[in-house]
């Protein structure tokens, strides 16, 4: 049987297996510098920290939105994990100014680089254990809709992408013997790590902003309503956003005045339940009117006109 995806407080295993990870790569990684002194491998070496406090977020904000609902808080604590991935794409970007840095400083003063083939095969052996654990959090990400898994899932194969990167680098300074192509390496690796922030705070900002449903879903949900228009009904006032696993979607339903409310209540039931079962997770709040009354038709926009 799948797990619940709305059960935040079983992610949270998984937050401290990216912990694990993070300390474990940081330990490759460091060692993998002090062999071979590569600002390439150095770079390497300070995205794994910002692997550590991105991890240590999670854990933090997986604790929250593991929270029920309460006086307070009545839609729950989900969006906990979008400030989880805000802050995590943020010390991304604060790492790659940091590898900027070093990377331009050796750029102008270039330095001979040592012991490379052992240090790459630590370098390899942290990568290892990266992908692993990135497959790991991908997968249970998608499988759960954690915004803050998929962004440490995102991190972790970036931090993959480029080691792969600074191994090459290195290993080609090693064949050359052209130093200042290790900073060039760890710049491009910078840059890379910047595309990643961007992205993953643009998730978290669409996030926070309740954006709506993407348009295959909002489809569906319409194909739904567009079912029980029988009779006369109508609808208007489709709402929807997301916050985490969850989905939320509001509508209004409009039907003949001589219905008793027995007989709107039945098909606002109906409704919902195949809302429900056409989108996961979905929370469904209906409102009925009358087509007879003129004022039905006052409320389609967020604000009621009038």
């Amino acid at each position: 049987m799948t797990a619940d995806p709305t059960n935040r407080s079983s992610l949270k295993r998984f937050a401290w297996l990216s912990i694990a990870a993070a300390l474990t790569t940081i330990v490759l990684k460091a060692a993998a510098y002090q062999l071979t002194g590569s600002v390439g491998l150095l770079s390497d070496a300070i995205e794994s920290l910002v692997n550590l406090a991105g991890a240590v977020m999670a854990l933090a904000m997986l604790t929250v939105a593991a929270r029920p609902a309460d006086e307070d808080h009545a839609y729950g604590h989900s969006k906990a994990e979008y400030f989880s991935s805000g802050v995590e794409g943020t010390l991304i970007m604060v790492a790659a100014l940091a590898i900027a840095v070093a990377a331009v400083e050796r750029l102008l003063s270039p330095k001979p680089l040592d012991q490379v083939g052992l240090g790459l095969v630590v370098s390899v052996a942290a990568s290892l254990v990266n992908l692993g654990v990135a497959l790991v959090l991908r997968r249970k990400a998608k499988e759960a809709h954690s915004i803050t898994l998929e962004a440490n899932a995102q991190h972790l194969m970036t931090d993959v992408w480029t080691s792969a990167g600074v191994i090459v680098g290195v290993g080609a300074v090693a064949l050359t013997g052209w130093i200042r192509l290790d900073p060039i390496v760890a710049l491009l690796v910078a840059a890379n790590i910047v595309w990643t922030a961007v992205r993953i705070v643009r998730a978290s900002v669409l996030g926070l902003m309740d954006t709506a449903l993407p348009s295959g879903e909002r489809e569906a949900v319409k194909r739904v309503l567009h079912g029980h228009t029988a009779n006369g009904v109508q609808f208007h006032a489709l709402r929807t956003r997301q916050s985490a696993a969850r989905r939320f979607v509001s509508v209004h339903v409009l039907v003949p005045g001589a219905w008793t409310v027995n007989e709107g209540h039945q098909l606002l039931e109906r409704i919902e339940a195949d809302i429900r079962g056409t989108l996961p997770n979905a929370s469904v709040m209906t409102h009925l009117e009358s087509l007879d009354d003129p004022s039905s038709w006052d409320d389609e926009e967020l604000d009621r006109a009038g």
